[in-house]
Order: structure tokens, then C-alpha cells, then sequence
């Protein structure tokens, strides 16, 4: 018997229900681990419980919520648009964590 969410079932418990089929909505199916880590960090920033920081590497104000690892939702690094995308394309020795390259290990 499969259980049916309630009122009273936190919001990442539910299941998340994707109903049209745009190009949008079949990216979050196929990435939905990264579409709920998306969505936790919408929630605590709406809810105070997370606030937006300046870019790490350039100090912009303007920012994405960047995560390392989708298991961790509101475990993200700020990062500006430029900086973001860069990380993306050359990977995370771009930008590593703590900003400390691994070449200076």
C-alpha cells in the first residue's frame, strides 16, 4: 500500500509531481535529486533560514546557489553568473572548495 501525502508532510517528503512535458519539466525528471536541491535552497531562502552571500571569487552581490553535492540541498557556495558557468565548463579545480587549489597542497 503506498502511502499518500498528507497536509502535514514537509515539503521535501513529498513527491514531486511533474505533469507537462516541456524541456523544462523532463530535465527535472531526469535530475531530480538536483531539481529538489534547487527547490530546498528556493524554500530556506524564502524562510530566512538561508541568505544569499557575495560571489566567492569576485564578491559579486548578484549570485547562484552553487552545489557540490546534491545530498547536502542547503550546503551551497555563491557564486556570480560568470564565475558559476566557469566552474561548470572547467570543473571544480577552477574554483576548488575553501579556495585552496590543489596545486599548492
Amino acid at each position: 500500500m503506498t502511502r499518500t501525502p498528507d497536509a502535514k508532510t514537509p515539503p521535501h517528503q513529498k513527491p514531486t509531481v511533474l505533469k507537462s512535458d516541456s524541456r523544462q519539466t523532463n530535465w527535472r525528471r531526469a535530475n531530480l535529486s538536483k531539481y529538489r536541491a534547487h527547490l530546498a535552497v528556493q524554500r530556506a531562502l524564502m524562510s530566512g533560514q538561508l541568505q544569499k552571500q557575495p560571489c566567492e571569487v569576485c564578491g559579486a552581490s548578484v549570485v547562484d546557489a552553487h552545489h557540490d553535492r546534491y545530498d547536502q540541498p542547503l550546503d551551497v557556495r555563491w557564486l556570480c553568473r560568470t564565475h558559476h558557468v566557469k566552474l561548470h565548463h572547467y570543473g571544480e579545480d577552477m574554483f576548488p572548495i575553501g579556495g585552496m587549489s590543489r596545486e599548492q597542497d
